[in-house]
């Protein structure tokens, strides 16, 4: 779905900003700090896998087909919709970040696998 939906918002600095605070509110406990699972003990294990947000499969969606995703969800995935908890804002600039995420491992673990 969504697949010609474009990016309304600037790629800017602020923008990637924004889009790094929700992800790092909403997002890392399945992705990881830097999109790509590092530091999330399950993300093998269960079925199916958790993708690097990194990878080519991911990357190789348009914005508008991340929105939808996003918005969604993906069944039975375990990947929850946000439509409705996020506003359109914050999941455009999440997408941003996405399209711009830090090197593998760069960012360590999330502080709820630490303790």
């Amino acid at each position: 779905g969504n697949k010609k939906e474009k990016n309304p918002l600037p790629l800017s600095p602020g923008t990637l900003a924004d889009g790094k605070e929700a992800f790092s509110h909403y997002c890392v406990a399945c992705h990881g700090m830097d999109g790509q699972n590092t530091g999330v003990p399950f993300a093998d294990h269960i079925s199916p896998p958790i993708p690097s947000l990194a990878s080519p499969e991911v990357q190789g969606y348009t914005d508008g087909q991340l929105k939808w995703i996003l918005d969604y969800g993906i069944w039975p995935s375990g990947m929850p919709g946000s439509k409705g908890t996020l506003s359109d804002d914050e999941l455009w600039s999440i997408i941003a970040y996405l399209r711009h995420l830090p090197p593998e491992g760069s960012e360590g673990v999330p502080d709820m696998y630490t303790h």
